[in-house]
């Protein structure tokens, strides 16, 4: 401790403040370091949030007391990598994010007891359109939504109705496919009342128009044509190359498949009478009967002649007369007849052609090579029978199959094994990469300030005044002994020896008569040392001045006397 006590007295005061010093910073820079690589990995929790649902999940990530950041004006929140699950289940409890739009929860507060019919109707179009939004924002590839919606009133006493139309604009990732763009459309039209889809508008961020809504939407014209086709022959490729693969192997089968469409609408109407399928429409029977006397009759003719059961009636009964009586019957009959009416529609299929081609069999021969073998002539009928099947082949039609048989380019086979052993301990994610880039550097951090800043100023600090009174002249003894200096038996030089410089190890030594004078370092020389060399040079000879005048007191005496009698000048 005694030795300790000394070397800490020998430091100095200047250099222990120093010491002080690089051990707060040395405390202060492993203490960054220490929480950088402890701290937990920020992933983002949620992207291109609205300033609404950044205040919102701010306020509920400070209720349970959770670390985030902000980044892109609040746009971004990121949060630790653990706990990103449950933090979005628990934001999803409380419904957020909202998207940015009112949904019907804007029911939930409002008081219903003092707002009008007109104020009820604009929250409602409100509500609905801030739910159709957020169903938009679910579909792969949309980042933004935002739906307005016409709904006109139909006027008193009036026959006609307007029309409800609706306007979409969308901000995407990329660009929709057709199919996404129509989806969106029946989407938007089935969930309001009265909406038809062709009545819908949709437009991107850029401004380009993706469906019109001013139109008739034609399912068989321009691009919608080219996309069931396209679909179509997607569709029976797929199952041919499925059905094909399963028998030679996955990867081994290529299939191309071609469909022409008749995109005509014809429509035929027929009528047909069946003249044996008579039937009765109508009938008429009409009868007609007359009578005339061949003779005068006798007498006159009175009114009492007339009345009968009088004898002038039984005069006339028995007088001759002419009959005669007609009958008319007019029969109407309807002929069978069949109207028939057939409308083909567009889009029928006039032809498909497709081509199939499969790899051949890959065996080993007796020196356990890797051969290629071409496929029988009956497997490939067998394949081309499964082909046909498969697309509905119909001769009249005048499809076309061909199956060949050629040998593929790579055969390579692809190496799915799962990494067994020490591999799979270094299947690193892009995650894992960065985490340890970043501690890697914090290291090589660390080491650069230890080598390059801590080691020269500790260096610096422990480095004693008179490094050859502390380290002794062992080492320099024959370098002092060359240079015109007595040196003694302990290697040190003797007193009265002589007087000399010499420089070792980087450091000047000067010996004056057999004691030393100084040591500086060159590294650590200032003018603070050099004073004190100096100081303690001036300060051996007067020493030596004081002993010569003891030792001759008369030679000095005499000395000062003849200083005394010298001139001014």
């Amino acid at each position: 401790m005694q030795g300790f006590f000394d070397f800490v007295k020998s430091l100095g005061a200047a250099r222990m403040a120093a010491m002080a010093a690089v051990t707060l910073t040395l405390i202060g820079f492993f203490s960054f370091l220490m929480i950088q690589m402890t701290t937990p990995q920020m992933v983002p929790l949620f992207t291109d949030l609205s300033m609404e649902d950044s205040s919102a999940i701010m306020k509920d990530l400070d209720r349970q007391a959770v670390d985030y950041k902000l980044k892109n004006d609040g746009s971004i929140i990121m949060v630790p990598k653990e706990q990103v699950a449950r933090l979005r289940m628990k934001l999803a409890e409380s419904g957020l994010p909202k998207g940015g739009g009112v949904g019907y929860e804007i029911f939930d507060k409002s008081d219903a007891l003092g707002a009008t019919s007109f104020i009820q109707n604009i929250n409602h179009l409100r509500a609905l359109e801030g739910e159709l939004a957020r169903t938009i924002r679910g579909i792969d590839r949309v980042q933004a939504a935002r739906v307005h919606l016409v709904l006109p009133e139909r006027p008193l006493f009036s026959r006609d109705k307007a029309e409800a139309t609706a306007s979409i604009v969308l901000k995407v990732r990329g660009q929709l496919e057709p199919g996404q763009v129509r989806a969106i459309r029946h989407l938007v039209a089935t969930a309001v009342n009265g909406l038809k889809p062709e009545r819908v508008s949709v437009i991107d961020e850029t401004g380009r128009l993706l469906a019109d809504g001013a139109t008739p939407d034609d399912a068989l014209a321009g691009s919608t044509a080219d996309e069931r086709k396209t679909a179509y022959e997607n569709r029976l490729r797929d199952q041919v190359e499925s059905i094909v693969s399963s028998v030679v192997g996955p990867g081994h089968a290529r299939v191309q498949l071609t469909a022409d469409f008749d995109l005509n609408r014809i429509t035929e109407t027929s009528d047909k009478y069946d003249p044996d399928g008579r039937v009765v429409r109508s009938s008429q029977t009409r009868e007609e009967q007359s009578q005339s006397n061949d003779g005068k009759e006798g007498g006159p003719v009175s009114v009492a002649g007339q009345l009968p059961g009088t004898s002038a009636d039984n005069n006339n009964s028995a007088t001759a007369k002419d009959q005669s009586k007609k009958t008319e019957e007019i029969v109407n009959y309807e002929i069978s007849r069949t109207t028939k009416t057939e409308v083909v529609e567009a889009g029928r299929v006039k032809r498909i052609s497709a081509a199939v081609l499969v790899d051949g069999r890959y065996e080993k021969n007796a020196k356990g090579e890797v051969v290629y073998q071409p496929r029988s002539k009956e497997e490939i009928d067998r394949i081309a029978a499964l082909v046909r099947t498969a697309v509905g082949y119909d001769a009249k039609r005048g499809d076309q199959i061909e199956v060949v048989n050629l040998r593929f380019a790579d055969t390579t086979p692809m190496n799915f094994d799962t990494p067994t052993g020490w591999d799979k301990y270094l299947q690193f994610t892009k995650d894992d990469i960065m985490g340890l880039a970043e501690k890697g550097v914090m290291v090589l951090l660390g080491l650069l300030v230890l080598l390059m800043v801590v080691r020269p100023l500790v260096r610096r600090i422990v480095t004693p005044d008179r490094l050859a009174g502390a380290t002794g002249y062992a080492g320099v003894a024959g370098a002092l002994g060359s240079s015109g200096i007595e040196i003694g038996p302990d290697g040190k030089p003797i007193p009265g020896g002589g007087s000399g410089s010499i420089t070792t190890g980087g450091t000047n030594i000067s010996i004056v008569n057999g004691e030393e004078a100084v040591a500086i370092s060159n590294r650590t020389s200032t003018m603070i040392d050099v004073a004190q060399v100096q100081g303690q040079v001036h300060a051996q000879s007067v020493q030596k001045v004081g002993e010569l005048a003891q030792r001759n007191p008369h030679e000095a005496v005499a000395i000062i006397r003849s200083w005394l009698h010298e001139d001014a000048a």
